[in-house]
């Protein structure tokens, strides 16, 4: 399993979303490239960046400290929010991140998708964001009408490489992950599965263990490592032992 730190940007700061809400912020810092070199200084293997400005403007607002962080960092990191062509994608690619996450564009636009996944083989992926398993698009905002099971065959016939499953109600909440979802996704996909939404603590980690044998790769987590209810030495420790064992 890998533990990948969430470093979530808007209006130039290092944030966090309840419900990826935009009127629900906590900010936790000012500057969003220190707070990944911090997660980096103490170990971490990946970076999970998000533009909120971007998911919610359908625009790349942060390119350039995105650049800044990738070129600093010298980790792989993955990106979400407001990458909506093809030209943005192969951009952000250019400027130093290692795989993309796709929301918008892969459940209203599957061709588009379906172009991207060709175009950039083995870098892009679907953020598959649910409020009680309805799919939500457009930096959450709006609902797409689908489900999982919907999006499941075709997303896996254009080339996505992985998925972030997020429960909505549960991200920035602190309320614990939503093991039945995500065992659900795992047995339909055989496509590696991150977990995002609701990872508190230690114990979630240890809860989301037993789904790396269906294809977990790892778990995001954000509010917690910043308000330090999960330790993250603790939890980069462990999840480094899982994958020794």
């Amino acid at each position: 399993m890998i533990l990948f730190p969430a470093v979530d940007i808007k209006d130039g700061c290092c944030v966090r979303l309840e419900q990826g809400r935009a009127d629900a912020v906590t900010v936790f810092g000012d500057d969003p490239a220190a707070s990944a070199m911090h997660w980096v200084a103490l170990g971490a293997e990946w970076l999970h960046i998000v533009d909120l400005d971007g998911a919610f403007s359908g625009l790349p607002r942060n390119f350039e400290l995105v650049r800044r962080i990738c070129a600093e960092t010298k980790i792989p990191v993955q990106l979400g929010g407001g990458v909506r062509d093809l030209a943005t994608a192969t951009a952000y690619i250019e400027a130093g991140v290692t795989r993309l996450i796709i929301g918008t564009i892969a459940l209203e636009q599957p061709e588009l998708f379906a172009e991207l996944c060709a175009a950039l083989p083995g870098k892009v992926g679907v953020s598959l964001d649910a409020v009680d398993g309805r799919l939500k698009s457009r930096g959450w905002v709006a609902d797409a009408g689908l489900c999982v099971a919907d999006v499941l065959p075709r997303i896996e016939a254009a080339g996505a490489a992985f998925i972030i499953y997020t429960d909505i109600n549960r991200d920035g909440m602190q309320s614990g992950v939503n093991i039945p979802a995500l065992t659900a996704l795992c047995e339909a996909t055989s496509l590696p599965v991150v977990a995002a939404g609701g990872v508190t603590n230690l114990g979630d980690l240890k809860r989301l263990a037993p789904l790396c044998a269906l294809g977990l790769q790892g778990a995001i987590t954000g509010r917690a490592i910043y308000a330090g209810t999960l330790n993250f030495l603790n939890g980069l420790a462990y999840t480094k032992e899982l994958r020794a064992a």
